[in-house]
């Protein structure tokens, strides 16, 4: 991002029967898109806000455009709002819970995650991209923001 100015992230939080979809972010950092760096990293469906979108909007975009699954935008919750600084880059990220959607999961943007899975919500994978680390610490704990 390399800016004085604050981006706004998405990140939708999939669950179904208790697992949670992930997907492996690519090993190269040019690949991996993201200022808050994270290759390497699981990560849920999620990215940057387009402007003029609404936060429930633009996370059932991202969400669809990585996996291919079906949303339904009407059924997703905000279940957290993260504020990372990190280097060069400041992101407020809003995650939402989404238990609502049709279709299997699918690598569409394979530079960016190279394969997606589904994990236990309590067994998750190592390492995972630190701001979905806290959007679902926030989720088990009932909190919306927590510093």
């Amino acid at each position: 991002m390399s800016s004085t100015k604050v981006g706004v992230g998405v990140g939708i939080m999939i669950l179904d029967k208790g697992r949670i979809l992930l997907g492996k972010r690519h090993d190269d950092p040019k690949k991996a898109d993201s200022a808050l760096h994270g290759e390497g990293t699981w990560t849920m469906p999620g990215g940057k806000l387009d402007f003029g979108e609404t936060p429930d909007e633009g996370a059932r975009r991202e969400a669809e455009e990585e996996t291919s699954l079906n949303i339904d935008k009407e059924k997703l919750k905000l279940i957290s709002v993260t504020n990372e600084v990190v280097h060069d880059a400041h992101f407020i990220t809003l995650g939402f819970l989404c238990e609502n959607f049709s279709g299997e999961p699918k690598v569409m943007e394979p530079d960016e995650i190279t394969e997606w899975r589904w994990f236990d919500l309590n067994d998750l994978p190592k390492p995972m991209f630190f701001p979905c680390v806290k959007i679902v610490k926030n989720y088990l704990a009932g909190e919306i923001y927590k510093h």
